[in-house]
């Protein structure tokens, strides 16, 4: 196969997946600098690719002209006229298979999941350390022959806040620290009473920022207590949230996109694990192993019980619990 000058990479959703990809691309940037990307995902997520040479967002409008087959052909012609000459389908779901056949004659290499290792892992037939998503990323690109080396990389500078941002933050004259507590599903998260101790701990040196959705705001707010601890939720275009991440010392997040945001801008991501678990590949980059505090399986021992949090036994839903505060209040301060 003739190595490609211009690539489609397809990732729809969700953030933390879409995410995970930029560490991936900004290692390919480098690497191959005279290969174009062209990324097919939701406009929601451009940001993340803000900083990569030679990546171009592509958004996607599956609610409107690009919804159902007729609107998928649609797009792929679109595609077609940027003069593709390869896909990278970094997603392999129904979607990008009706685009699989639309790009006829393009070479065109779906991501292997790894769905039934991974199935083998939460029933329990194996407990090991499965391959991760930024290599499964990684592979297709090899398979056209474009291969990426992702141990040394790299990561944008800090962005310096502007007047209108520092109003919110103020200035830096302490540590900062991100928490995201929330997650698709409740048995990803660590209780909010217990959160609400790690915060009251950690805010009497440092300044906390709450991230979260807009739905979040009232949660959130009961977490809010002293002038240490800002709440960004609602405040912020996601931009603007990066920017602020980019400034943190830590972030303090669950399985779930922040802890992705905060390692793809190459800062510190301590993680909590509830009903999921770091075997499964969906580490953040480039974290140490350390930075992963796990429920306890002597307690749980069907941990992993999903992939993706939504699916456990009866008890197991407060598993992130048995995880005690002064664990990671600790392993915040020796980062620290």
């Amino acid at each position: 196969m003739k190595t490609p000058k211009h690539i489609l990479v397809i990732r729809l959703s969700a953030m933390g997946d879409v995410a995970m990809t930029v560490p991936v691309l900004s290692a390919f940037t480098q690497q191959h600098p005279n290969v174009k990307i062209t990324f097919l995902t939701r406009e929601f997520f451009s940001p993340f690719f803000r900083d990569l040479k030679n990546v171009t967002v592509y958004s996607i409008d599956l609610k409107g002209k690009h919804k159902g087959v007729f609107g998928l052909y649609k797009l792929s012609k679109e595609l077609k006229k940027l003069q593709i000459d390869a896909v990278a389908d970094l997603h392999n779901v129904l979607r990008t298979k009706i685009l699989k056949a639309f790009f006829f004659g393009i070479p065109f290499v779906q991501i292997n999941k790894g769905r039934a290792e991974k199935k083998a892992l939460i029933s329990g037939k194996v407990f090991k350390q499965l391959k991760s998503t930024h290599e499964r990323y990684a592979d297709v690109f090899k398979v056209l022959g474009l291969p990426i080396d992702l141990t040394k990389p790299t990561f944008s500078e800090k962005i310096s806040l502007p007047k209108k941002m520092l109003s919110i933050t103020g200035e830096k004259t302490k540590k900062w620290i991100g928490i995201a507590p929330f997650a698709t599903y409740k048995s990803k998260m660590y209780p909010l009473e217990a959160m609400q101790i790690v915060i009251e701990a950690l805010s009497k040196k440092h300044t906390i920022f709450l991230f979260g959705g807009k739905q979040d705001i009232p949660e959130l707010q009961r977490l809010e207590r002293n002038s240490n601890v800002i709440n960004l939720a609602g405040q912020l275009s996601l931009n603007e949230e990066l920017d602020v991440i980019s400034n943190l010392d830590v972030m303090l997040s669950m399985d779930s996109g922040n802890a992705h945001l905060a390692a793809m801008l190459g800062k510190k991501a301590v993680t909590i694990w509830g009903v999921t678990h770091p075997f499964a590949g969906f580490y953040p980059f480039n974290q140490p192993e350390n930075y992963a505090l796990l429920a306890d399986r002597k307690q749980y021992p069907l941990i992993p019980t999903s992939i993706y949090g939504n699916k456990f036994p009866e008890g197991y839903e407060n598993a992130a619990k048995s995880i005690s505060t002064q664990k990671i209040i600790d392993l915040i301060n020796t980062i620290l």
